[in-house]
């Protein structure tokens, strides 16, 4: 009997309305306070062991209170985020957000929308949300697009796309539809993703042909040209190339026009990932290095990367939009579309990419835009980029200093050399002293390999980068590096005991 006796039914919403509004009060003051200092704290701070332990306790089963739960966050949480929304970093490639762009986060969560399917707001944002991608970069109107999480699937949706329209039956048959192995061809500077998704597309990344680069990082065309020859003579079936608007490790931007005259010239897909660099053409002084990108198959970018918008939202677009829809759409009963009522509306987004399942992304990037609009974001950039090539010239000056690759763009590659020590010291030298820059808070670059040369890689999409900022870092630098070298003199520190 007592199954039949009803229980008190319960939800997730607060048992008073006022306490949550309190805490929300709290937690914008709190916020804005934050990000209006943020240039006053360490670009990093390392996590405490007692912290981490923290993040090790057990399933919680009963309620908590939310001013408690908050309280756990400012705590435990917010003093150890990865510093993108700081003035000095200039780490991996990673967009510093806005004010604007947090509050649409939160505005998105409130609205909880699947952004997928449905006759609702969130898609006709969705939509012209990609119609203003394409006028940011000139692409064809008539072309299409998909918002996705960034730009390790946007790759991956592209070269599906290239995939499935070059190869006929291939959506059907995959890579066995061809009549011999598929070949794609990127830069040996090429970001790795580029590899996983020749993976994920079934080609393999032996496939995948990463052919050598020139001096200034970018591809050797000549060498792209044999390559393809050996190969259609090998019985290979060449179906994309890959051009790079911006390398990850050095800003390089392969020479896309002529790219794009070779893949026309063989018939094949030509993709170009500019995951940052595709936004620089919002900047006069790279719109004609940058051109090709209106005349590509595809081009995959990042908006929360060079457009400052918050993680995460990228995109890639496609000049043939049927090319586009006919990789992904698929007919069943439960997306039939009705003439009214919520299954009217726009095409499941589903029909243009992997996801039924999709937060309203586009939000944060609407608003941005209606907030700055467009000719500001270009602004940004562009000082971006005039910091970087300060920075290169700065670094010139110093005799301790040595800069490793030239300044394209917005990426500088420099390392600290005294002129005494060969490369390998140089490489645990730089290593040991980009771990105590991070670590003193002075700045945080990342690093990579150029030609086995330990860099010091500076990337600047920070819209709060000022020239000060760049200045301490080279200060930085140098005083760490000055008192490394009096350290391995004294045999404090020895290059033996660590390896890069």
């Amino acid at each position: 009997m007592d199954e039949l006796t009803p229980k008190p039914e319960i939800g997730l919403d607060p048992a008073d309305w006022n306490d949550i509004k309190t805490l929300g009060y709290q937690i914008i003051d709190d916020m804005v306070d934050y990000l209006q200092n943020i240039g006053d704290r360490k670009p990093w701070t390392a996590i405490p062991d007692h912290v981490k332990e923290t993040y090790k306790t057990t399933l919680p089963h009963q309620s908590s209170d939310i001013f408690e739960v908050y309280k756990e966050f400012k705590q435990n949480i917010l003093p150890y985020h990865g510093g993108n929304i700081h003035p000095k970093y200039f780490s991996w490639v990673q967009g510093t957000g806005t004010p604007m762009g947090a509050l649409a986060d939160l505005l998105a969560g409130v609205m909880n929308s699947n952004a997928a399917i449905g006759n609702q707001s969130a898609l006709y944002v969705d939509k012209q949300v990609i119609n203003w991608c394409k006028e940011l970069l000139n692409y064809p109107a008539e072309g299409s697009g998909i918002l996705l999480s960034g730009g390790s699937i946007a790759n991956i949706t592209g070269l599906i796309v290239a995939r499935n329209t070059i190869i006929a039956n291939a959506k059907n048959a995959g890579v066995y539809a061809a009549p011999g192995k598929l070949t794609a061809y990127c830069s040996a500077e090429t970001h790795n993703c580029l590899g996983k998704a020749a993976e994920v597309i079934g080609i393999g990344n032996e496939q995948l042909r990463k052919i050598p680069v020139n001096g200034n990082y970018e591809i050797d065309v000549d060498a792209l040209k044999t390559q393809i020859a050996n190969d259609k003579a090998a019985g290979y079936v060449p179906f994309c190339i890959i051009g790079n608007a911006g390398t990850v490790n050095t800003g390089a931007i392969d020479p896309l026009d002529e790219l794009l005259k070779i893949a026309r010239s063989e018939q094949i897909w030509f993709h170009i990932d500019g995951a940052f660099g595709a936004l620089a053409k919002l900047v006069p002084a790279y719109k004609t290095q940058l051109k090709a990108i209106e005349e590509a198959d595809s081009v995959a970018f990042d908006l929360h990367k060079w457009m400052y918008v918050q993680y995460e939202v990228g995109c890639v677009l496609f000049k043939n939009a049927a090319a586009h829809r006919a990789a992904f759409a698929t007919a069943v009963n439960y997306l039939t579309a009705h003439d009214r009522g919520l299954a009217a509306g726009p095409e499941t987004v589903s029909n243009y990419g992997m996801e039924l399942s999709r937060g309203f992304k586009a939000l944060k990037v609407w608003m941005s835009l209606k907030e700055h609009g467009a000719d500001k974001y270009a602004a940004v950039i562009a000082q971006n980029i005039d910091q970087c090539f300060y920075l290169g010239e700065e670094i010139k000056k110093h005799s301790s200093l040595e800069l490793l690759a030239p300044v394209t763009m917005n990426i500088v590659c420099y390392r600290y050399n005294p002129g005494t020590l060969d490369d390998d010291q140089l490489n645990i030298l730089n290593k040991e002293l980009l771990m105590r820059m991070h670590e003193q808070g002075v700045a945080t670059p990342s690093s990579t390999l150029l030609q086995g040369r330990y860099a010091i890689r500076v990337a600047n999409t920070n819209h709060r980068t000022r020239r000060f900022h760049l200045d301490e870092m080279l200060a930085g630098t140098i005083e760490i590096g000055d008192k490394l070298m009096k350290e391995f003199e004294a045999k404090l520190f020895k290059f033996d005991f660590l390896t890069v």
